[in-house]
């Protein structure tokens, strides 16, 4: 029998939007997991997702509780299977940016030595769901199965490969998707300079798309890293109302917004069911 983890990691850095200094303790401890943030806690499953505003960010208890950018952190939840067992008490308004995308997450994870779980939702029927442009196809199936279409206007395949794949398994999880980093196209830049958004920012957390090239800096870039990366936002996603269910979901030019609403009419119609 292997020995106990610790009973706690930490995971620190600047928030991606706000530039302010987080701290997150991840805890073990019995139970569902729980998030807390200035002396208030709540289950998941007790979250409201209150604004996706190129992040989500999710309250509790009336406002009480309210942290930002949390897609990344829920995503590691997510992948490696982790639904009880851990506490995650956040200093500052939003989720530390870390790495770009949550190999830092799974990292502090895989210290705790967590027993991972099954998933607590499963797809109960075939259906799709429409949110403005986005689409989400649900579909019944024994194991997890995510697959994502990016649809970018002015790229083709040799720069950016539009779709991605997870099949649930933790290990694939770890290597190929955590890794992917967050990208911005590089015609939203002055937007979000003039919002005081993305400051403090490390180059080579993010990936900078052009139609005439692709800037990044740090490891290499791979033409599929900007679907996985929103494979992996999905998954984060999902992880607040609960998911990702057993089954096939295959999204469509998912976002932040979208995503939380396909997961909640999911819900509400019957087509993900709590298994």
């Amino acid at each position: 029998m292997s020995r106990p983890g610790p009973t706690e990691t930490c995971v620190e850095g600047l928030g991606l939007h706000s530039g302010a200094q987080s701290r997150v303790v991840l805890r073990r401890r019995p139970g569902p997991v729980r998030l807390e943030a200035r002396g208030v806690e709540a289950r998941i499953e007790q979250l409201t997702v209150v604004s996706t505003s190129r992040a989500t960010t999710v309250e509790a208890h009336g406002g009480a509780l309210r942290v930002a950018t949390v897609e990344h952190a829920f995503a590691a939840l997510a992948g490696l299977g982790v639904y009880e067992g851990v506490a995650l008490a956040v200093d500052g308004p939003e989720m530390p940016f870390v790495d770009g995308g949550c190999a830092t997450w799974c990292d502090a994870l895989d210290r705790l030595r967590l027993t991972p779980g099954r998933p607590r939702l499963r797809v109960a029927r075939e259906a799709a769901v429409e949110i403005g442009a986005s689409r989400y196809e649900f579909r019944p199936g024994p194991r997890v199965e995510i697959e994502v279409r990016l649809e970018l206007e002015g790229f083709d395949e040799s720069q950016v490969v539009p779709e991605a794949r997870w099949h649930g398994d933790a290990a694939d999880f770890r290597l190929r998707i955590a890794t992917a980093r967050t990208f911005v196209l590089a015609r939203h830049i002055d937007e979000l300079v003039a919002g005081g958004l993305a400051r403090h920012v490390d180059p080579e957390s993010v990936v900078v798309l052009a139609p005439d090239a692709v800037l990044h800096a740090g490891r290499p870039f791979s033409p599929d890293e900007p679907a996985r990366h929103k494979l992996l936002d999905l998954v984060g996603d999902l992880f607040t109302s609960g998911g990702p269910p057993l089954g096939r979901l295959r999204a469509v030019r998912p976002g932040h917004a979208a995503n939380a609403l396909a997961a909640a009419r999911a819900r509400a119609e019957g087509i993900v069911v709590a298994d």
